[in-house]
């Protein structure tokens, strides 16, 4: 069964290895058989996986693209350990896509991480949040709850 892709003007796609630019209006486009398909909209960049959540994106992208989970198995792992390590509340969501990752989805996978790069952004925000916190001004503790 083909896949239908429909394309926005100036949209980019890539199948396979190869990167695929739409013109000026919007296409649709039946692919048929079996190839890596990402769309700009869930490329991520090298350059732009600057948080530990989207190298692990970047990666599962790579195994995707590449069609080798062997390849980059090794960075997956330290990368999926590191997190762990940082942040072992984020246990379901990593369990969910190395599951994807074990069953040979690396699709679904990448999919999944999507949930963990917002659960990573949640954290960060919340941690913000508890830095930008008044000091109490007599003793140098956080102001206590009304």
């Amino acid at each position: 069964m083909a896949l239908k892709v429909e394309l926005k003007p100036h949209e980019k796609i890539v199948v396979g290895s190869v990167i695929i630019q739409n013109g000026e209006t919007r296409a649709r486009l039946l692919i048929e058989g079996e190839a890596a398909i990402l769309r700009e909209r869930d490329i991520i960049g090298a350059s732009e996986a600057e948080s530990p959540a989207k190298r692990i994106y970047f990666v599962l992208q790579l195994m995707y693209l590449d069609q080798d989970v062997i390849a980059h198995k090794n960075s997956f792992i330290e990368l999926i350990d590191a997190f762990m390590q940082a942040a072992p509340s984020a246990w379901p969501i990593i369990s969910k896509i190395t599951d994807h990752v074990i069953s040979g989805n690396i699709y679904r996978a990448i999919k999944a991480t999507r949930a963990l790069i917002e659960y990573e952004e949640e954290l960060l925000n919340h941690e913000l949040r508890h830095e930008r916190l008044p000091k109490d001004s007599s003793n140098g503790d956080e102001p206590k709850a009304a």
